[in-house]
């Protein structure tokens, strides 16, 4: 029986005697969902103190103890409760606990939340135990958990009850744990190294900073149509700008209406960041320092496991422009070559499909992807990126097509996305409106041209370095996810319905 038809089985009988249980409890205790209940220790703080306890051996300290019940033996002479910092066993016996709190026992179900008050004790067999004196029924669980508690097999189920995957599943919990612990990191490490966090707005009246498809919201005040944003970009250049930090950064969610898969998620979390007075070979200094201090500390080392493969965050990683990889995956020196057409009709020699009005750089970039991506397991920058595919990147100097930009890649994925950014207004304004066109051409005519923001960069922006992470993926790295759905909390799905 997989979890969702069990799900339906059990509502019918199981669910049914719960209630009943619940109605037998408010005539009895009366509030079975108490307000004030206060511990004194967390299940976590209990094994850290009492570590060194031995077999056999009962204190005399008394403690407050809460939690769900995972497991119930002896007709709950002995359960098993945890909270968020670990499990304890839990003891009632006649000789040690009062007939009132043992009469509560019949009405316990796994599940459900209960306080202990009582002594702590190590049985012979080392198990660490509360001698219970007093039970509190804090929360009865109208529900079962899933069959043994061993986590739900169904995996849309554990992505549409997610509660229920960490309730039951350690793996997952660890993971969000991990996950948060890795939020924290980057911001922590880019505040040590000088950047100060804002705020940019989610609600855009022009989107830009990216080419993606926006998600489309109205504004009844204002009576203005406005999008999630895609991108940061836009607003955080604003604020170099204006002189507030010379390193500001920002994390936060972005939104994109586009395809559902193991990496892509239709809201993301990225780590943006610019540097004024820097280039984009200083932020790749900053990528390699950020990375192996995220790897320090989820597995104490720069070495880990993702899958079969062993990558490591160590330190630097490889650097190698766009056309010498194609070059050296294929043969085709596209630095060579001097035209479009010339480019695409060595594409076609070489076996590539390419569309009949692809440019230079748009056969270049399709064959990296083609058969440079695939390649590239251990951490790489990636840099000279052709110009057409890049309008925010300053030029390589003495190669035109070429801008200053890298994107790092680790197990084949793109992780980040860096530029010298453009600060010429007029060269930025020329690409923006090249960009626009481009964009009309293929239907996208709700796409408008930001003169805020070119307003914004007339008055003077630094040179800086700018950097977007794809903290989504990097912690699906670090914690050994197959799916980005496995690393986002309430992932994106269909309706129940459906």
């Amino acid at each position: 029986m997989n979890d969702k038809t069990q799900e339906t089985a059990l509502s019918s009988d199981v669910t049914e005697v719960r209630a009943q249980k619940l109605k037998l409890l408010r005539e009895q205790v009366g509030d079975v969902y108490p307000a004030h209940f206060h511990r004194s220790i967390t299940n976590g703080e209990l094994a850290q103190k009492y570590e060194s306890l031995e077999p056999d051996t009962e204190t005399q300290d008394v403690v407050t103890v809460a939690g769900r019940v995972y497991s119930s033996r002896n007709s709950g002479m002995f359960m098993d409760i945890r909270d968020a910092g670990g499990k304890i066993q839990i003891f009632s016996h006649k000789d040690t606990t009062p007939e009132e709190a043992r009469a509560l026992l019949p009405m316990v179900d796994i599940g459900d939340i209960i306080g202990v008050t009582g002594i702590v004790r190590r049985t012979k067999r080392g198990e660490l135990t509360i001698n219970a004196q007093e039970i509190t029924m804090l929360t009865k669980s109208l529900l079962p958990m899933p069959e043994k508690w061993h986590g739900l097999s169904d995996i849309e189920l554990r992505y549409r009850k997610r509660h229920l995957d960490i309730m039951t599943n350690d793996e997952s919990k660890l993971r969000f744990q991990s996950r948060s612990k890795i939020v924290s990191g980057i911001r922590r490490f880019m505040e040590n190294d000088g950047f100060m966090e804002v705020e940019t707005p989610m609600l855009h009246s022009v989107y830009g900073g990216a080419t993606a498809e926006p998600f489309k919201t109205h504004h009844n005040t204002l009576k203005l149509d406005m999008y999630l944003r895609i991108a940061p970009e836009l607003f955080l250049k604003r604020t170099l700008v204006s002189g507030l930090t010379d390193k500001v950064f920002e994390i936060n969610r972005n939104f994109r209406n586009e395809g559902v898969s193991t990496r892509h998620n239709p809201e993301f979390t990225m780590m943006e960041c610019y540097w004024a007075y820097a280039d984009y070979e200083d932020v790749m200094d900053l990528v390699e320092r950020l990375f192996a201090e995220l790897a320090l500390a989820i597995h104490g080392s720069t070495e880990f496991a993702y899958g079969d493969k062993e990558i490591s965050f160590k330190g630097p990683f490889r650097r190698v422009p766009m056309p010498d990889a194609v070059k050296e995956a294929t043969g085709i020196d596209f630095l060579a070559i001097k035209t479009d057409e010339e480019a695409r009709a060595a594409a076609r020699a070489a076996g590539f499909e390419v569309e009949k009005d692809w440019t230079w750089g748009e056969c270049l970039a399709f064959i990296f992807e083609e058969k440079v991506e695939p390649t590239l397991i251990q951490p790489a920058h990636v840099t000279h990126f052709p110009k057409d595919i890049s309008p925010f990147a300053k030029e390589v100097p003495g190669e035109p097509r070429l801008v200053e930009r890298f994107e790092t890649y680790c197990n084949t994925w793109e992780l980040g996305n860096a530029f010298s950014e453009l600060n010429d207004p007029e060269e930025q304004r020329a690409r923006m409106v090249e960009q626009l066109e481009q964009a009309h051409a293929r239907g996208e005519k709700a796409k408008q041209l930001d003169d805020e923001f070119l307003d914004a960069i007339d008055q003077g922006m630094p040179p800086a370095g700018g950097l977007g992470i794809g903290v989504d993926r990097l912690i699906m790295l670090l914690t050994n996810a197959p799916s980005i759905r496995d690393v986002i909390l309430f992932p994106a799905r269909r309706s129940k319905a459906d």
